[in-house]
């Protein structure tokens, strides 16, 4: 079992870019774990964590309602964003500049073979990272991802999740708000459930801006912690 997990910051990146290169390497991961089986070899898999900031984009998942997408596509192009139908799954969600997005592709057989536990702990990453900062983030039944003021009038969401995973590889991930501008989860019924509210860090805190780079400190320290790993930061490769 490989607890390795390469760290790679790419940035601010175009949504199709990122995710031509998550394919590339959940691709390359899975073609490994085939070959090793075939010919009965034991190399060790790799482990990817990959941190982006997206220019403004929706994406919808692959059981997603376009009825949830609010504008259409000239209607996009004028606000400065993007649409793709992608294969994570989930429904509706939007990416943009001030959001921290980060793209797991692990092979759970390095860690723990539970896509369930896997989702579990990727929320509670981003429960304990948001602890630190006094905001007290929560699990809401049936719905992936984390929220605060669960089960009152005044839920909101702050970090939506949606993974893809084949032969125990995941792929796509988490995007937590942290400086977002809100504006654009007008554009969408977010993740396809009416009624709730998004919400970021800065805006709960009543504060201008957080430190991005500390904050996904804090993510990669839970990260390393609930899943027992060995980070090893890599410069960009895209």
């Amino acid at each position: 079992m490989n607890k390795e997990v390469y760290i790679e910051d790419l940035g601010c990146k175009e949504y199709k870019s990122t995710w031509d290169y998550q394919e590339r390497l959940f691709q390359e991961t899975v073609d490994l774990k085939i070959k090793n089986r075939r010919q009965e070899l034991q190399e060790p898999t790799p482990n990817y964590f990959l941190f982006v900031e997206h220019p403004h984009v929706f994406t919808l998942g692959k059981s997603g309602d376009m009825e949830n997408l609010l504008v259409d596509e000239a209607q996009l192009e004028t606000k400065g964003a993007k649409f793709y139908k992608i294969n994570r799954g989930g429904d509706i969600t939007y990416h943009g500049p001030g959001q921290i997005v980060g793209y797991p592709i692990l092979d759970l057989d390095n860690f723990f073979t539970d896509i369930h536990k896997y989702l579990r702990f990727l929320e509670e990453m981003v429960i304990l990272t948001l602890a630190e900062y006094g905001l007290k983030g929560e699990r809401s039944k049936g719905e992936t991802g984390v929220w605060l003021d669960v089960g009152t009038p005044f839920a909101r969401k702050i970090c939506a999740m949606g993974v893809r995973a084949s032969r125990w590889v995941t792929m796509h991930g988490f995007a937590l708000n942290v400086n977002a501008d809100l504006g654009y989860f007008d554009l969408m019924i977010p993740c396809g459930i009416k009624g709730k509210a998004v919400t970021s860090m800065n805006a709960e805190l009543g504060i201008k801006e957080l430190d991005m780079a500390e904050v996904k400190q804090k993510l990669l320290h839970h990260f390393e912690t609930l899943f027992e790993a060995k980070l090893l930061h890599q410069k960009s490769q895209v």
